[in-house]
């Protein structure tokens, strides 16, 4: 069974993530744990899984009753017996919180909307999505644009520049994903000239042994404005339903928040955004 998190501050956006999570992981048996947090006067916890700890104040009422509201449409309108839905309402900082749920449910994925209840166009995922992508979580991100609407998950672009070696476990998750759904995979390397290292020819051999079984192609794309731009300009020309990335320390999440791939992505993007997580090489 596979542990999904989903992250809600019950706008259109984190609904819209919602329901990509279980459309993408339609074939699986999955338990959805639905998550909204809040600033405490006083730590409290509420939800299907508080257990003992459980505390539901006025103040926390309105969050929880929107909360059983998306479990109960789910359950009224979703119709997959595959999936089960948890809800949770925790006071306190959402990193600290994902942070400890990671273990605590063992977690497969945390999925997220890329706006948060102000919908502007420039603000990815809101400030609680942006401290999510800051910190080390280790666990696969999806981020979901607020306008994506979900069919198939036909092409799927994986940007690397064969830099880092890639552990069998991290890219196992991403694998069953694309096998099951039968997507073809888009190995995409930006950059103003090609040649490859020893190390990187080894770990682009690694990378295909990765995929084997998939239908994979080798994609040089000459860099233009800037590798963000041309990776979603091949996005756009394929029409990729999802653009892969990894978030190494001291690479592009390193600098997430200023002039990085990933936040001019995050902030363009009109496809889903899979983030594997930082690891050891």
């Amino acid at each position: 069974m596979k542990h999904i998190l989903l992250l809600t501050d019950f706008s259109e956006n984190s609904w819209n993530a919602l329901f990509m999570a279980v459309k993408l992981f339609a074939p699986w048996r999955c338990k959805f744990y639905i998550l909204h947090t809040f600033e405490p006067k006083d730590w409290q916890i509420g939800g299907d899984d508080a257990g003992d700890m459980e505390v539901i104040t006025p103040e926390q009422q309105e969050p929880m009753d929107k909360l059983n509201g998306i479990t109960d449409y789910l359950r009224k309108n979703h119709g997959n017996p595959n999936h089960t839905f948890s809800t949770l309402l925790m006071a306190g900082d959402l990193v600290d919180t994902v942070r400890a749920l990671v273990p605590k449910y063992d977690l497969d994925l945390i999925v997220l909307g890329t706006h948060g209840k102000t919908g502007a166009k420039t603000v990815f995922a809101g400030n609680n999505a942006r401290k999510v992508l800051r910190k080390q979580i280790n666990c696969n991100l999806l981020l979901v644009p607020g306008s994506y609407n979900f069919q198939k998950l036909r092409h799927v672009i994986y940007h690397t520049d064969f830099t880092h070696f890639t552990p069998k476990y991290i890219l196992m998750p991403l694998f069953e994903l694309l096998e099951q759904w039968k997507s073809k995979v888009h190995i995409v390397h930006v950059a103003l000239e090609f040649s490859l290292t020893e190390q990187q020819n080894i770990n682009k051999s690694v990378l295909e042994k990765r995929f084997k079984g998939l239908e994979l192609s080798f994609d040089q794309v000459d860099l233009t404005k800037s590798v963000a731009w041309d990776i979603l300009k091949k996005a756009n020309d394929l029409k990729s339903d999802m653009i892969v990335t990894t978030k190494y320390n001291h690479s592009i999440f390193e600098v997430l928040l200023h002039e990085s791939v990933l936040k001019k992505l995050r902030s363009r993007t009109k496809v889903p955004i899979w983030v594997n997580p930082d690891f050891q090489p």
